[in-house]
């Protein structure tokens, strides 16, 4: 039989955990956000199973997102999909430092410009330790191109939820970040009036604490020292993967680089947590605006001038895309609404794996997520052949045994993130 989930640390205990941050957004006082090297960032609870515990399981997307209806075949696979572009930042600095084209922060920066929102709530390096990420609420263009680029690292951008409330206010984060505040929203009403904009960035997971010193490693930079940037992308599209330390002399030192393919596909992305494995939404349903890679026109080399895919999935969305670019922040032109299945063909195929890892799932007896229309027996039926659909199954009971993924989750760190 499954365990039931009653509260947050039910989520954690059944590894079903994103990292999101919004229970201790919403409770700050009694449950707070620690970076636990190996399963990530995750919420402690001052008191286990308390009244805050399970009050906040209403604002966890760990345990499912908001379902939305689909007037077609192109929404059944990616939520609300109202118009694409691909372009990018006008801006050739933006253009430049973003991970693809830009785009997220140039249509956050135009935002703040033309009086939407008063600041963005995203994602930047620690100062002190650029392996870890913090949440900032800029309210400028060169406070937002300071969170410029993927940060491929864990990461709790609902945990500044009370900060949301302050203004009118946008916010970019990864899917799960998105449809936690979609919850939240939902439940808080003076959060839901002030927060004008929601930008979701695409994902394919969020690697831990470990696999960036995998990653250092890689880079050559020496145990201990004393690190003053972490570059996963940007600078180019998709661009390089580099440090920058202080050696003993007290000089700055850069790293080789490394291209992308190989610090993610070889390095990072082996180390995501299981939830990041049966997550069937990548590219941001819940969001006004989602952002991501166009692969399906690649770039040419590592450093290829960057280009953005972009998708307005609300009319507020679709208004200020049509807006940027009228205005000249935004470089786009207009592509098909079915461009997504192109440009993320391997997204496309994990959540249509979806419904076969969940069921694995349910028959090692463990609890799981609320599905959504992309992850349903009818995507795995439609969209994988039999022997995909059997190693959907049969790979995860392997994985479930060989990783213990029955077994509790105990977290090891006991410091703030």
């Amino acid at each position: 039989m499954s365990r039931s989930i009653e509260s947050v640390s039910d989520v954690v205990a059944c590894n079903l955990c994103t990292g999101c941050g919004a229970c201790a957004g919403l409770f700050p006082n009694a449950i707070r956000m620690i970076e636990d090297e190996i399963e990530g960032r995750r919420p402690v609870a001052a008191a286990p199973g308390g009244v805050e515990d399970r009050a906040a399981l209403g604002v966890c997307a760990g345990m499912g997102a908001p379902e939305q209806p689909a007037r077609d075949a192109v929404e059944a696979d990616w939520g609300p999909v109202l118009a694409c572009w691909e372009g990018y930042a006008a801006d050739p600095e933006i253009r430049h430092r973003g991970s693809s084209g830009g785009a997220a922060t140039a249509l956050a920066a135009f935002a703040v410009e033309s009086g939407v929102v008063e600041g963005v709530a995203h994602v930047t390096a620690r100062s002190d330790d650029p392996r870890r990420n913090t949440v900032s609420i800029s309210r400028d263009r060169d406070a937002l191109l300071r969170g410029a680029g993927s940060r491929y690292a864990q990461a709790s951008p609902v945990e500044i939820l009370p900060a949301l409330k302050e203004q009118p206010t946008g916010f970019i984060g990864k899917p799960c970040d998105v449809a936690s505040l979609a919850k939240a929203r939902a439940q808080d009403a003076e959060l839901d009036a002030s927060v004008q904009l929601t930008i979701a960035i695409f994902c394919a997971g969020a690697p831990t604490l470990t696999a960036t010193e995998n990653l250092l490693d890689r880079l050559g930079v020496p145990k201990g020292a004393k690190l003053t940037d972490l570059r996963y992308r940007g600078m180019g599209w998709p661009g390089l993967m580099q440090a920058r330390w202080i050696d003993a002399e007290g000089a700055e030192r850069a790293s080789d680089a490394i291209p992308y393919a190989e610090g993610w596909g070889k390095l990072l992305q082996g180390s995501r947590r299981w939830r990041c494995r049966i997550c069937d939404d990548h590219t941001g349903a819940l969001a006004d605006i989602s952002v991501g890679d166009p692969w399906h026109n690649p770039p040419e080399g590592d450093v290829d001038a960057g280009r953005s895919l972009i998708v307005a999935r609300t009319e507020a969305g679709r208004a200020l895309v049509e807006a940027a670019i009228a205005s000249g922040a935004l470089v786009a032109k207009s592509r098909p609404r079915d461009v997504i299945a192109a440009a993320q063909p391997n997204l496309l195929a994990t959540n249509a794996a979806v419904w076969g890892r969940r069921f694995a799932m349910r028959l090692a007896g463990m609890p799981v997520p609320a599905a959504s229309r992309a992850s349903g027996f009818g995507t795995w039926a439609r969209r994988l052949g039999f022997k995909a659909k059997a190693q959907s199954i049969l790979g995860t009971l392997r994985r479930i045994r060989r990783d213990r993924l029955r077994r509790p989750v105990t977290l090891t760190s006991s410091g703030r993130g």
